[in-house]
């Protein structure tokens, strides 16, 4: 059991973050439905995409997993959900890109984004997208 002092400051951790989701919401709107609504439209765009569809196309035959795993991912993202546990890395350091295809996926992303969410959500997933890009870039060395 922990020290009485321990569980209090545990209590007072898990008030905060609650305190920090609740004012993202109200703040942008994001919620589940929201992040659900993105990630289809987004993969749909990408499905269609001549530069990446492919790409994806070779690599996904049933996309409801990967769909329930980028739900899961970008609620870790946006709303702390802790939800995601996978490596993004491992999943894309050996496929087939360069920066054209991170550039293209950047403006899908942004594009789709518009679309879907209200300006102040939108800034929150492309502020996001626009830090996650470079890192697999990096990771994935491309030119």
């Amino acid at each position: 059991m922990l020290p009485p002092d321990s569980l209090n400051q545990e209590e007072a951790k898990i008030a905060r973050r609650e305190r920090i989701i609740a004012d993202i919401k109200a703040r942008t709107g994001i919620d589940t439905a929201m992040i659900e609504q993105l990630v289809r439209t987004f993969y749909d765009k990408i499905r269609h995409d001549p530069l990446l569809g492919p790409i994806f196309e070779a690599r996904i035959h049933d996309w409801e997993p990967h769909l329930q795993q980028m739900f899961r991912f970008w609620a870790s993202v946006t709303l702390m959900a802790g939800t995601y546990h996978g490596n993004p890395m491992d999943k894309h350091r050996e496929l087939p890109v360069s920066a054209a295809h991170f550039e293209r996926w950047l403006q899908l992303f942004d594009d789709t984004a518009a679309e879907v969410c209200p300006p102040a959500a939108r800034a929150v997933f492309v502020d996001a997208a626009q830090r996650i890009a470079p890192s697999l870039a990096r990771s994935i060395a491309v030119g």
